[in-house]
């Protein structure tokens, strides 16, 4: 800094505008204009000097919280005395019965001042202040007030952090402090020369653990935004020290503001012998704010309460919201559905024998390329409070549960939770689910129904919970839907991870002359003005911030599936259950989870309207999306039947029949059923055999034969 600078004058600046920071009403907070009136330097001075001024802030708060000073200000409420109080208390009645009458303050032993401190100093970021990328960030901000964006990636448990060590003297019972300013310090063994010289304490010092002061102490890893990373390089993180009633306020997987003093933390033992000069950076957080508020903590205001309800009366509020979720992807109305049905999810259960009922709503997108999947599930994970976004290729079954790491502060064998721990209570989007490896594909099975992951590493046995919502996106088993081909063999997924998914909706790249120009006019629209072109039909669009609030407000119903339903839903599934029978290659497989995904379905809808049970439109709704998200097979059946010749037929029906009975050869012995077959019903009269010169059958039928 170019002017010279006096901290005395400025520890009186501190104080004046601690002293004065409401108006003679009490209620006008002045810190804007006594900030201005101290003078732009001080403000200047604050921001590029942070630590220190920190410590003119709590000094100067010692004196105007003094009740032996004069003007003190008294608390509001009455604080408890602990240890530190009780041990003053008892210096100064020892100093008041000392012989030569003098003043307490001048015999009893100096003690810090952060033993008797019940608050904490921390700066809040200015209101226009905005935020440093990551990677900026050098050392001209070392000792500065820097605001950096980021994602929390792994945070550790909540320790002691000693402060001030209090030793005594076995023999005089003196008592000498210690001031701990780093993470690691080396206790005294014996009493300073200098005190002992004053004191004549010779004795050896044990430390009072009671007569300490400690501090709650987290560290935290932040990582780069995603946006921020320059092509080619990968993110970096930032390491932050957490401190006071600021811990436990981040968990892994929130995308924060942090805003903290950037300092520099020397090398110490072997590792300051090969670092050389070189020292570590860390940032110590003033203040936290996320920058997406999950559901449970949205607070909805009486005009966004009173806007929201007359949302929910409008006629078609479900298909606006639907309408609303990446407006710049053209069609797929009931894709969109079913994802806004996945972000609302249904009504999670936890029965009188602790057996639990899921409520999320699972779904995976498969199709050919280039329908849009990624980009529809990436939107989710950005509107949505917790997601997490990752690809199949890239994860491992550790990489998705959880990995055993060596903490860096105390050496123990510590959980990093993975991808659908970071996404508890969120949306875990897993792009490109079949390039998937089958082993790291089974770690998902107990986390989609069960929820929860179990570990057992590394002497480590815990459950970890995974109560998440799983979006998957993936293509066919050759890349794109080969119609001649059954769906079990393009969808190439076990039937054990299927079932578990409440919707598996495909979606088929089409050709039709008028949606594909539609969709031509549509990208070139998007592409031109940069936003989604204006609909010509009454559906009004919600911005994210809107549809993020009306789904949080939704999930404060919890509907009920009334008595006179259940009669419906079990004739409903059993004509589910008898249609998968009578196909001879099925398309999906429906056991008990499915009826459960109609409820969760069903019970979704009802928390759209804001209902506290279900209507039996409720249900028909999610049995038709359950329909159409098999539309497509079913139209290309029937396309394909119709267009297929002969010899295509038979082959499809053999082909079929081999599936059907599991074989892997078909011999000639089922060609000879084939003939027997024909003689057989010939010697019933159903029809007549006419051999040719060669003895091949041709079958003869009258017109009452196969009646």
């Amino acid at each position: 800094m170019g002017d010279k600078m006096e901290y005395s004058k400025e520890a009186q600046k501190c104080h004046e505008f601690m002293d004065n920071f409401t108006a003679n009403d009490g209620k006008t907070i002045k810190y804007r204009e006594i900030l201005f009136t101290q003078g732009t330097p001080f403000l200047k001075h604050l921001l590029e000097n942070t630590k220190r001024y920190q410590s003119h802030f709590a000094s100067q708060a010692d004196v105007i919280l003094d009740p032996t000073k004069p003007n003190c200000i008294v608390p509001q409420r009455l604080v408890p005395q602990d240890t530190f109080d009780v041990l003053m208390n008892q210096r100064q009645q020892n100093a008041n019965n000392d012989e030569d009458g003098a003043a307490p303050a001048e015999k009893a032993p100096d003690m810090p001042p952060e033993l008797l401190r019940r608050f904490e100093v921390a700066f809040k970021p200015l209101s226009k202040a905005t935020a440093i990328p990551m990677r900026q960030i050098g050392a001209a901000h070392i000792g500065k007030l820097v605001s950096v964006k980021g994602i929390c990636t792994h945070v550790t448990d909540v320790k002691p952090h000693i402060i001030v060590a209090t030793y005594t003297d076995a023999e005089t019972g003196y008592e000498v402090y210690q001031h701990v300013t780093g993470r690691q310090f080396n206790p005294l063994d014996s009493i300073p020369k200098e005190l002992q010289l004053s004191t004549g304490a010779k004795g050896q010092l044990t430390l009072e653990t009671r007569g300490s002061r400690f501090m709650k102490y987290q560290e935290l890893k932040m990582q780069e935004l995603a946006i921020e990373v320059p092509q080619g390089a990968t993110p970096r993180s930032l390491h932050l020290q957490l401190k006071g009633e600021l811990t436990r306020s981040v968990k892994p997987g929130d995308s924060i503001t942090m805003t903290g003093i950037h300092m520099t933390e020397p090398y110490t033992g072997f590792r300051a012998m090969k670092a050389g000069l070189l020292t570590n950076t860390f940032t110590e957080a003033m203040h936290v704010d996320h920058n997406k508020q999950s559901y449970a903590d949205l607070q909805l205001s009486s005009d966004k309460d009173s806007h929201l309800e007359e949302l929910s009366e409008r006629e078609d509020i479900y298909g606006n919201l639907a309408a609303s979720i990446a407006p710049e992807i053209f069609g797929h109305e009931d894709v969109k559905k079913a994802l806004l049905l996945c972000m609302v999810g249904g009504v999670t259960r936890h029965l009188k024998d602790g057996m639990k009922l899921r409520g999320d709503i699972h779904l995976c997108l498969m199709g050919d390329p280039g329908v849009a999947k990624s980009q529809l599930i990436k939107y989710i994970a950005h509107i949505s409070p917790r997601a997490v976004y990752t690809t199949g290729k890239g994860s491992s079954g550790v990489g998705l549960t959880a990995a055993v790491q060596r903490d860096p502060v105390t050496s123990e064998m510590v959980l990093e939770g993975g991808a659908l721990v970071l996404a508890d209570k969120g949306i875990c989007c897993i792009d490109e689910f079949d390039k998937m490896d089958e082993g790291d594909r089974t770690a998902i099975h107990e986390v989609m129904e069960q929820q929860t992951v179990s570990i057992a590493k590394a002497g480590i046995t815990t459950t970890l919970n995974t109560r998440t919502t799983v979006l998957a996106a993936a293509n066919p088993a050759m890349g794109r839907y080969d119609p001649r081909r059954s769906p079990t063999e393009n969808i190439n997924l076990p039937a054990a991870l299927l079932s578990r998914f409440d919707l598996m909706w495909l979606i088929l790249d089409k050709k039709n002359a008028e949606m594909d120009r539609a969709l031509c006019a549509h990208v070139m629209s998007v592409h031109k003005t940069g936003q989604a072109p204006e609909r010509t039909d009454t559906v009004e669009l919600l911005d994210a911030a809107t549809l993020r609030s009306y789904i949080a407000k939704a999930k404060q119903f919890n509907p009920h599936i009334p008595e006179e339903l259940t009669e419906y839903v079990a004739v409903v599934y059993s004509e589910m259950r008898a249609d998968e029978v009578a196909q001879e290659v099925p398309h999906s497989y429906t056991t008990a989870r499915t009826l459960l995904s109609i409820l969760r379905l069903s019970q979704a809808l009802a928390r759209l309207r804001f209902a506290d049970h279900v209507d039996q439109a409720d249900v028909d709704e999610a049995l038709r999306l359950m329909l159409m998200s098999k539309i497509s097979l079913r139209d290309d059946d029937d396309r394909h039947q119709t267009k297929a010749d002969p010899i295509v037929a038979i082959y499809g029906k053999v082909r079929e029949d081999i599936l059907r009975k599991d074989k892997q050869t078909y011999t000639w012995e089922e060609a000879e059923q084939i003939r027997q077959t024909l003689e057989d019903y010939e010697s019933s009269g159903v029809w007549n055999l006419e051999r040719d010169a060669r003895g091949n059958p041709s079958i003869v039928l009258g017109r009452d034969d196969m009646q």
